[in-house]
């Protein structure tokens, strides 16, 4: 008899299985998960499509991200951003959009607050 207790199953949400699932589906059937631990919000999956599209999830913890990974056909881990990852990564125009938030459609910008320092520069 062993004394040693066996891992507990790791509880992936059936939601986010399925938004990666599909994702690797639409973006050429296979890609690469970037695990990366965001604070006590948990870990983001940034997801980088065979074609080269990003998306991102977020779970609670490492052990729950590595089960998704684990899970979805086609889709390989790694622990950080490589100059190869890197090269093959394109955003699209709403991407963009989404990161810039607000000020992607602004026209006027308020003044910088240091404005004063750089007057006669």
């Amino acid at each position: 008899m062993s004394t040693t207790a066996a891992p507990e199953a790791v509880k992936v949400p059936a939601e986010v299985e399925k938004s990666i699932v599909k994702f690797v589906a639409r973006h050429g059937g296979s890609g690469t998960a970037v695990l990366q631990y965001i604070g006590k919000q948990g870990v983001r999956i940034t997801l980088v499509g065979a074609d080269g599209i990003l998306g991102d999830r977020v779970v609670g913890d490492m052990a729950t991200a590595k089960a998704i990974v684990e899970r979805v056909d086609g889709l390989a881990e790694t622990d950080e951003w490589s100059r190869e990852l890197g090269s093959i990564v394109t955003p699209t125009a709403k991407h963009w959009d989404k990161m810039a938030a607000w000020v992607a459609h602004q026209t006027k910008f308020p003044k910088a607050r240091n404005w004063k320092l750089f007057v006669g520069a």
